[in-house]
């Protein structure tokens, strides 16, 4: 089992939801979080005055998958949510070593 993690711009949440759903990935956790990399930031005018916005809103996508699910999700991740400009995100991948289904006590590959 593998834990996927996404970053990606919240227009792309869409896209890349629909491309997970076409590779049979249903269950997913998104949260709305806020970041800087490389972008670091831009500067913007608000009422006349310039102000710098330090931290970008992004989504972050977790996923809990079968090892032979990752490569196409990871795959299905970086097409739908490419750009091509800076600040497309980064996508990460963690060895799992347990997952328990609270409700019913199933364990690892059984409980994702």
């Amino acid at each position: 089992m593998k834990k996927v993690e996404a970053i990606i711009k919240p227009f792309k949440m869409d896209d890349v939801r629909e491309a997970l759903g076409e590779v049979g990935i249903a269950g997913m956790t998104v949260t709305e979080v806020k970041g800087f990399g490389r972008q670091k930031g831009h500067t913007e005018l608000y009422r006349g005055a310039e102000y710098q916005v330090d931290f970008l809103p992004k989504i972050k996508i977790e996923m809990v998958l079968p090892d032979d699910l990752v490569e196409q999700a990871v795959e299905a991740i970086e097409q739908s949510a490419k750009t091509g400009k800076i600040g497309d995100g980064k996508i990460f991948v963690y060895n799992l070593d347990s997952a328990i289904r609270i409700r019913t006590g199933e364990q690892n590959e059984e409980a994702i």
